[in-house]
């Protein structure tokens, strides 16, 4: 067995292969085998009580017993269970138990955020785990047990929740702040939820830093991601382009300058130096992934629908122009690329051929072949391959954008290849719940219910 001892000191992390022997926390108190008996901690008894029947690896066990002379836990573990008021004799989902060796052989049980957890340190069922995108509270409820984490932003919050009459029934949910409360009750300590600033282009890091503030007030700092979009060449200068006129916006999408396109990184370096996790949002293309990654987001994003859409478009109307030579198809691929900005307002007179090579080299670099269907995940596969070699061990994928008969089932067969095997801890699948609930059902379940049911009743 892996024994310590003098290499330990204050604040050192106890660990251990976990191995098919493993023993509860409460045999750390009996006098039994080698090592010391430990004594709780006078006074942090009613925490200690709470993890008693935890079962560690007896690696960990014997580790413990041969340098601890007393059990607590950290300042940390009991402001977790003062601040969610967890039960007695339980520890909150979403936190994993780890041990430190504090000094004059106290070894300190503390609560580590970590989302792949459920109550009293239990892993959840799959390693890979489930999001949502929704603000409707009626909604997340009906999902709250399967979820880790919760994804909106002022569209879903404003749009699709607060100011629909038909979701936000009575009009009963006036605020962000009140809609944001009551999702934070509902899903419990065990979620993360993931929440945008209204205007991330503002010039006052102070107005930011105050509004982050007040969702971490709502939601607590333990649950709080603070979502951070890619913000390209928009600017406080021309954002209102977007809401104006044509709503075009005049630049190209890589044109705008250093510091507009870095905007969002170092907008998330700002977050996480003040202590906020990020979610680094609008992800699309595999190449923005390696530079995310330099802002040390916790969630980083692969959007699969419009990206996939827009590709197998792009491939109809090449795919009719090789047929047919008829140029008509490559002007309505011009203002097709221009409608969906991938060009500007300015090339709407682009010249054809050149036209015809940019949606050639989109459809290349994409992986958009003859063959198989493309399932549009060329850039999940991508960035699961980037954040296997990061040095960033908390950082996961969010798997997003989704619709249609096969988002999901693709999604869910990817899982199952075996390059991505070692991978499975590291992604989160978000979409809305109602898409999500269609994918619980079957045809024959439909067809064994009738039969049940018909026999339940005494009929054929």
């Amino acid at each position: 067995m892996n024994q310590v001892g003098s290499q330990f000191f204050k604040g050192f992390p106890l660990r251990a292969e976990d191995g098919s022997l493993r023993v509860p926390i409460r045999s750390l108190f009996q006098g039994s085998g080698e090592g010391a008996v430990l004594q709780p901690v006078s006074g942090e008894e009613e925490y200690i009580r709470r993890i008693q029947a935890v079962e560690i690896p007896f690696s960990l066990y014997q580790q413990i017993r041969s340098v601890g002379r007393r059990l607590g836990v950290s300042r940390n573990f009991r402001e977790v269970i003062d601040y969610f008021r967890v039960p007695q004799g339980e520890t909150p989902p979403g936190f994993r138990i780890e041990f430190v060796l504090d000094t004059d052989g106290v070894v300190r049980a503390d609560l580590v955020r970590d989302i792949s957890y459920d109550r009293n340190g239990v892993k959840r069922p799959t390693r890979f785990l489930f999001s949502a995108d929704s603000a409707n509270p009626y909604e997340v409820a009906e999902i709250r047990g399967l979820i880790a984490n919760l994804t909106c932003n002022p569209g879903i919050i404003y749009d699709l929740f607060i100011n629909n009459p038909k979701a936000n029934v009575g009009a009963k949910f006036k605020t962000r702040d009140e809609v944001m409360t009551e999702i934070g009750n509902i899903l419990g300590p065990g979620c993360d939820i993931s929440v945008e600033l209204n205007d991330p282009y503002e010039e006052d890091t102070s107005k930011l830093l105050e509004e982050a503030a007040r969702f971490r007030e709502i939601l607590s700092p333990y649950r709080v991601v603070i979502k951070v979009p890619h913000t390209g060449p928009i600017n406080r200068g021309n954002y209102q382009e977007l809401w104006e006129g044509s709503k075009q916006f005049s630049l190209k999408y890589n044109e705008g300058s250093t510091k507009d396109l870095f905007r969002g990184h170092n907008l998330a370096l700002l977050l996480r130096e003040h202590g906020y996790r990020v979610n680094f949002t609008l992800m699309f293309e595999p190449y923005q992934t390696a530079l995310a990654l330099q802002a040390k987001p916790y969630f980083i994003n692969s959007f699969i629908r419009h990206r996939q859409n827009q590709s197998l478009e792009i491939q109809r109307l090449l795919d009719l122009y090789r047929n047919t030579d008829d140029p008509g198809y490559l002007k309505t691929l011009r203002a097709f690329l221009v409608e969906k900005d991938y060009l500007p307002p300015r090339d709407r007179e682009k010249d054809l051929l050149e036209v015809k090579k940019l949606a050639q080299r989109i459809l290349e670099y994409r992986q958009v072949t003859e063959g198989p269907r493309y399932d549009g995940l060329d850039g999940v596969r991508h960035n699961l391959r980037l954040l296997r070699h990061a040095n960033l061990p908390d950082t996961r994928l969010i798997i997003c954008s989704m619709e249609g008969d096969y988002n999901y089932p693709d999604i869910d067969r990817l899982l199952t290849e075996p390059e991505f095997a070692d991978m499975g801890d590291r992604i989160l699948i978000t979409a809305e719940p109602e898409y999500l609930a269609r994918f619980t059902s079957s045809n024959l379940v439909i067809t064994y219910q009738r039969r049940f049911l018909n026999a339940a009743r005494g009929q054929k």
